[in-house]
């Protein structure tokens, strides 16, 4: 008998070949509210594959007793309801650090283009504003303190980078890795650091982990770079930072509201940089976290092995 996985968003062609190709398998669709009810209401669903967008909560869980997997193509899961899954005993699978790479890289351009200042460089340049290189400010990395708060698979990535372009490296995670780089406290590291890159999954734990006082303690020179969660930051402290010059500068993937209100006051200063989530949306990138992603689900559903680490085991954070 076929199992019914349902689609809450689109996959890359490779993926949904994937899927097409299991005969073992209906691929069923659910991209809108409408479409999703009248799948729900007609068939039983044994797997469910989202990316970022769509949203596996308690009452859609509540109402799928034949649910054995819930998949996201991607590695965050903040819109996905692990607890209530993990008391069913649904499996919740993610592709780990199929984006390590693309992240670090994303990373350490928003960090240079902060510290280089190079977006209004190249603006002032297109506008025709030669003279004004003359109030030019920027400064190279070089010598300067990273501080990594979660050292994971792309905390290292970004480390190592970071490394050579001649940063010192200190860090702060759940637990001491195996790096060649000190390891402090959460305080040390806010006050210690020229730049902080956030590295985190989005928890209860780590929900607005930036906040008043969290800038209170950092240095009034500092640069602050987002590529985890938007939530990790209190957004009302980040802008009061900026505002008041407690930090010098802000640049991020991600947003606590995505997409942003029209003229968001965070976005109207001059010294943050934001772009549109789309560190991991290289083709390269894509492509492997749905296809990882649509395998492993096939092989849950098929009682075979998946790979090591794709169903996910939460670690909450201890700040001390």
């Amino acid at each position: 008998m076929s199992k019914n996985i349902l689609l809450l968003e689109t996959v890359a062609d490779e993926a949904m070949h994937l899927l097409e190709a299991a005969s073992d398998m209906r691929i069923l669709t659910g991209f809108d509210e409408t479409s999703l009810q009248v799948q729900l209401a007609s068939h039983q669903i044994d797997a469910i594959i989202t990316r970022g967008k769509g949203q596996v909560r308690a009452t859609l869980m509540e109402q799928l007793p034949s649910l054995k997997v819930i998949s996201r193509c991607g590695v965050g899961l903040d819109n996905i309801d692990v607890s209530k899954a993990t008391k069913r005993n649904i499996k919740v699978v993610n592709a780990p650090n199929s984006n390590a790479d693309t992240i670090a890289e994303h990373t350490i351009a928003l960090l240079l283009m902060l510290q280089r200042n190079l977006y209004h460089a190249v603006t002032m340049t297109k506008e025709n504003r030669w003279s004004d290189r003359a109030t030019y400010a920027g400064d190279e990395t070089h010598g300067k303190t990273l501080g990594i708060i979660g050292m994971g698979n792309i905390g290292k990535k970004v480390a190592l980078i970071a490394t050579a372009l001649g940063m010192k490296v200190v860090y702060w995670s759940a637990q001491k890795e195996a790096v060649p780089y000190p390891f402090l406290t959460f305080e040390e590291v806010l006050s210690t650091s020229d730049i902080l890159s956030l590295h985190l999954p989005l928890t209860s734990k780590t929900e607005n982990l930036i906040d008043h006082s969290a800038f209170s303690k950092m240095k009034s020179s500092a640069l602050l770079i987002n590529t985890a969660r938007g939530g990790i930051i209190d957004q009302n402290a980040l802008y009061e930072a900026l505002l008041q010059k407690n930090i010098t500068g802000f640049a991020a993937d991600v947003l606590a509201e995505e997409p942003p209100k029209e003229n968001d006051a965070l976005l109207q200063l001059d010294n943050v940089l934001v772009t549109a989530h789309l560190g991991s949306l290289t083709s390269t990138t894509y492509t492997k976290m749905c296809t990882m992603t649509v395998q492993n689900t096939l092989a849950i559903l098929r009682d075979e092995p998946p790979m090591d680490n794709c169903i996910f085991n939460r670690t909450e954070l201890n700040l001390n």
